[in-house]
């Protein structure tokens, strides 16, 4: 009887102790997607890439058309060649699709490294902000309530209209 008062304690200070630690952290959320699509360097940086895509994809574009006017020319031509010529062109065509393919590779990868040059300081900027705003507010904790990030629910404290604030100053 005694051991069970004993657990009883314990239990119920522990309880208090967990209650008393849960009680004094203060949790706020912010959507870090609208907090980061709002700032104008994300906008500046996302007019670079897509300038970057566009410029590759119209250099893609003309090579698809360069190889679609010679695919047709040697269909036009290809009764009167011999049969080596034909296979030979065939290889040539076979090749600018090979060339083509991979200068679009290259091209994807190249959009990549330059999207994460651009978006690592945006990136590095907005959690700097996030956590001078959540210091000066007192919070202890942050959760990121964009959609998809785990948070099922998110009614404390939102830190989006305050960090935008301190974006403008």
């Amino acid at each position: 009887m005694k051991s069970i008062k004993t657990i009883f304690l314990t239990l119920a200070l522990v309880l208090g102790l967990v209650s008393n630690v849960n009680a004094q952290s203060k949790v706020a959320h912010i959507d870090t997607q609208a907090f980061i699509e709002a700032m104008p360097a994300y906008k500046d940086a996302m007019k670079q890439i897509k300038q970057v895509e566009q410029t590759y994809q119209a250099e893609i574009d003309d090579l698809l058309k360069e190889a679609q006017k010679k695919n047709e020319r040697y269909k036009a031509e290809a009764p009167t060649k011999t049969d080596e010529e034909n296979q030979t062109r065939m290889q040539e065509l076979q090749d600018m699709q090979n060339s083509i393919m991979e200068y679009n590779q290259t091209a994807s990868r190249d959009v990549q490294k330059k999207r994460e040059e651009l978006m690592r300081p945006v990136l590095e900027k907005a959690r700097n902000i996030i956590q001078k705003v959540a210091r000066e507010k007192g919070f202890d904790y942050v959760l990121d309530s964009t959609v998809g990030s785990g948070v099922l629910l998110a009614d404390g404290y939102n830190l989006l209209d305050d960090a935008k604030a301190e974006l403008s100053k």
